[in-house]
């Protein structure tokens, strides 16, 4: 077996809400084999993984995969399990799986759940796959594989990659309250809710954390300056130049004394209950360091805590204890050290809840201290400190006493971050009993140190005691209950039809009055301005709208192909729209049948809000039966139908159910609701229909109605919408006509049989003619659906000029001309086809060949050559 590739997919897609992995395999020469044809193998597979005996599969029960290959089962199948077997083995989150057919023979996609927020780069699901086929090919060739040592330096990287224990808690803790959730590249960094609700949060950093207190934070000089200045009570405590200051303070304070950083974290160079000039001296050279000076304060003797600040309340707190062990009698000191170890709750840094235990220098220090050693025994219950400092990064523990804090305690926690200016902060204190009044003799308690971004782990999981939801306490302040995390968004989906109907939908909003993001296949869009120019219709698009901060609603163009590649971009859509879904894209990304296209941009509908409005089109069989699927049922949306006419049976139907529907009825644009209707003005008179003749245009109008509907958007304001839709404008390279000397041009990006079939129908309703085309087709598509393009722009137009786009997309020089022009001849022998070397030559042929007043239709891939080839033959906008 061989695996050729694995692309990820970060949104919500056809297999999976959460992201996937695909991984493309050849199976060569075990192609058309079974489990049963090799002996063994099962036993010595379940022998390398025991965990895959209890591997559900399709029993929906343990023990479904052994019968799989018991019976017999591809080897695609089993590689699939097997890499969701090593996964759960290094502690990553990925429980689905599927193997599905792909291409020729030999060939499958294992779809593979990734954890939410593995940071995209991450080659840890592809290293899983090659591990897999590593292992599944041991087994068939009669070894008992061990992935021991290949599993570790994965598991390395997945743990290096993984979000920290407070990120993680704040993005669970989001995702609960339906905020959405994305995490910046690698980053500790998470993007929380849409537009103008964006915010963004940094561990227990937020992006509204004063600078300025997290430098006063930092200095914990200044900080106990203003602490003190405030009544807040503080140790007493000097700076320190040198070792000569260092034991002037220590005689001027009296002993003990701590000598600490003046600005550092997670307890380093921290030394504690100094009694000995010596050992002054020793610790301010430790936490002098290359900063030259250290703070030397009196020593608050009691029970140290941490105390959580979020918004002006205590949040938690918990008492801390330093690094120790206690002896047994039998085990040495290391031994212990061993045995804590061991705790699946202890890790290296800060990726579990508790940090390992480690002999280094300060340890072996105050052990010796203590009159031990790594190899001292020491006595059963006897308690062995490692760290005086109780800080979890050096291996403590905490527990959990949030419902012991003394209102007054409290309330000089809320003052010290008051005082330093910190929305969320962890304040590190020392006193007798947190559940009693600080004592007011001085040094008897004191506020040590206040903490920006302060660790979450200890009160998630306290060593003992119930742990907090701290990280939802910092989403509710980001977040208060009530408020919004997003902005309404529209995602619109279809065949034909997409570009122009989100460029309604985004113009109704405008002047609705919301400053609204538009992504389309001509680029993205802020308050009706251009910001990035391309072909934006995918997952990268959306993200861009949805993170611009001045965003209040999101109309988002949704096609096929960024749903296949990367799928959506946002989650839980407010309304969804598709337009129609016909053939097109057949045989690119595996899309061979209708039945396929339809399953790709059913998820649009599928991934809305629950009650969310869901706008279909009644007429279009393939679009009309999304309302069917059990899927899109779940969601249980508002129906919203739109028809051109009210006759439809659908729409007849949900009427008589006290349904809402979008028709034209005695030429106006109505809005029905059962029995009632309300005009919204006539057909004739939406920009871009010319008087009604564009029908395609009128549907694409009911469509937009019907989702700025959705959000309330007035009558009036479509009314005045539709009228000021002006194409050239508003649409540009969307049914517009130019006036080119006698002749009317139309200009449209129509490419497939429905699309070049309303072209041709309206080219007969305006000007009574059929015209002239200078078509080209996109090099992408199928050779039978360039056919019947062709065939289709046969049906309408007697004399065609066929062009070459210069983007060739794979195919040789001259190939797309002849299918294009063989497709024309099969519908219509007697046509009269023109090759044209280029865009130039193909509507400069078109005109020559034209009679004075004859429509052209011209049919284009990149809009920017036509509109600057128009503008050299002096074209005029036309109507």
């Amino acid at each position: 077996m061989r695996l050729d590739h694995v692309r990820r997919v970060s949104g919500p897609n056809v297999y999976l809400s959460r992201p996937v992995a695909i991984a493309r395999l050849d199976l060569q020469g075990l192609t058309g084999h079974e489990t049963t044809d090799h002996p063994g193998f099962g036993d010595r597979l379940l022998a390398a993984l025991p965990g895959l005996a209890s591997h559900h599969c399709s029993a929906g029960r343990p023990g479904g995969l052994l019968g799989a290959m018991e019976r017999g089962t591809y080897f695609g199948h089993v590689t699939e399990h097997v890499t969701l077997e090593l996964s759960g083995l290094i502690g990553r989150e990925a429980y689905f799986g599927r193997t599905v057919r792909a291409g020729g023979p030999g060939q499958y996609e294992l779809i593979l759940e990734c954890p939410r927020d593995e940071p995209s780069g991450s080659t840890v699901v592809d290293d899983l796959v090659t591990l897999a086929l590593r292992i599944v090919n041991d087994a068939l060739a009669g070894r008992v594989p061990d992935p021991a040592d290949d599993l570790a330096p994965i598991a390395a990287d997945h743990e290096a990659g993984r979000l920290g224990v407070s990120t993680s808690a704040l993005a669970r803790a989001a995702r609960r309250r339906g905020v959405p959730v994305r995490r910046v590249g690698d980053l500790n960094l998470l993007r929380l809710g849409y537009g103008r609700h964006r915010r963004t949060v940094w561990a227990a950093m937020t992006d509204a954390t004063s600078a300025i207190g997290m430098e006063v934070a930092a200095d914990k000089r200044l900080a106990h300056r203003l602490l003190a200045d405030a009544g807040v009570p503080v140790p007493d405590g000097r700076v320190a130049a040198s070792p000569a200051e260092a034991l002037e303070a220590l005689r001027d304070i009296g002993a003990p004394v701590v000598v600490k950083p003046l600005s550092g974290h997670q307890g380093e160079g921290v030394h504690v209950e100094l009694t000995s000039p010596p050992e002054v001296v020793t610790a301010f050279a430790s936490a002098a360091g290359d900063a030259g000076e250290a703070l030397v304060e009196s020593y608050v003797p009691g029970r140290d805590y941490r105390v959580l600040v979020v918004g002006g309340r205590v949040a938690a707190a918990a008492e801390l204890t330093a690094a120790c062990v206690t002896g047994d009698g039998t085990a040495t000191i290391a031994g212990l050290v061993e045995r804590v170890n061991a705790d699946p709750a202890r890790g290296e840094g800060h990726d579990r809840p508790l940090t390992r235990l480690t002999l280094g220098p300060a340890e072996l220090g105050l052990l010796a201290r203590q009159g031990h050693g790594p190899a001292t025994v020491p006595a059963a219950g006897e308690r062995v400190w490692l760290r005086r400092n109780a800080n979890l990064s050096t291996g403590g523990t905490s527990r959990d006493v949030t419902g012991e804090v003394h209102p007054d305690t409290a309330r000089m926690c809320v003052r010290a971050a008051a005082t330093v200016g910190m929305d969320v902060c962890g304040i590190d204190l020392r006193l007798p009993d947190i559940a009693s009044p600080p004592p007011a003799e001085r040094g008897a308690a004191g506020i040590l140190e206040v903490n920006a971004a302060p660790g979450l782990r200890m009160h998630l999981e306290p060593h003992e005691g119930p742990g907090r939801d701290v990280a939802g306490d910092i989403i509710d302040l980001m977040y208060p209950q009530g408020s919004p995390s997003r902005v309404p968004i529209v995602s619109v989906t279809g065949t034909n039809g997409k570009t122009t109907t989100v460029r309604m939908i985004a113009h109704m909003l405008e002047l609705n009055g919301l400053r609204t993001g538009m992504t389309s296949t001509e680029g993205v869009y802020v308050g009706g301005r251009l910001v990035h120019r391309s072909d934006a219709s995918g997952p990268r698009s959306a993200e861009m709208v949805l993170g611009d901060r001045s965003v209040e609603a999101a109309v988002l163009e949704t096609a096929r192909g960024g749903i296949v590649r990367r799928g959506l971009g946002y989650d839980r859509a407010d309304v969804a729209v598709v337009t129609n879904i016909t053939r097109d894209h057949l045989g690119m990304d595996g899309t061979q049948t209708l039945d396929d296209l339809v399953e790709i941009k059913s998820l649009v509908a599928e991934e809305i809000r629950r009650g969310g409005h869901l706008v279909l089109n009644a007429e279009d069989p393939p679009a009309a039966g999304l309302a069917g699927r059990r899927a899109v049922r779940g969601r249980e949306p508002v129906l919203r139908w739109f028809a051109l006419s009210p006759d439809a049976p659908i729409v007849v139907r949900h009427l008589r159910e006290g349904g809402t529907a979008y028709v034209v009825e005695h030429g106006w644009l109505t809005e029905a609701r059962g029995e009632r209707r309300t005009r919204v003005l006539p057909a004739e008179e939406v920009a871009g229909a010319f008087g009604g003749c564009a029908e395609h245009v009128i549907a694409n109008a009911l469509a937009s109605v019907a989702a700025a509907r959705a959000l309330g958007v007035p009558m009036d304001v479509l009314a005045r919408a539709l009228r000021s839709f002006e194409p050239h404008t508003r649409n540009p390279g969307r049914g517009c006509v130019y006036q080119v000397g006698a002749n009317p041009v139309l200009v449209d990006y129509a490419h497939n049989p429905a699309a070049v079939g309303a072209m041709g129908a309206f080219v007969e309703r305006r000007w009574g003619r059929r015209g002239v085309a200078a078509v080209t087709l996109p090099g992408d598509r199928s050779d039978e659906l360039v056919s019947e393009t062709a065939r289709a722009i046969a049906g309408t137009f007697g004399r065609v000029v066929v062009y070459e786009d210069e983007d060739l997309r794979g195919r040789r020089s001259g190939e797309m001309t002849r299918l294009i022009v063989e497709g024309l001849r099969e519908r219509r022998p007697d046509v009269c086809h023109h090759p044209a070397g280029d865009l130039k030559g193909a509507l400069t042929s078109a005109l020559d060949i034209a009679e004075p007043g004859e429509p052209v239709l011209l049919l284009y891939e990149k809009l920017q050559p036509v509109t600057e080839l128009l503008d050299t033959l002096g074209a005029v906008p036309g109507s």
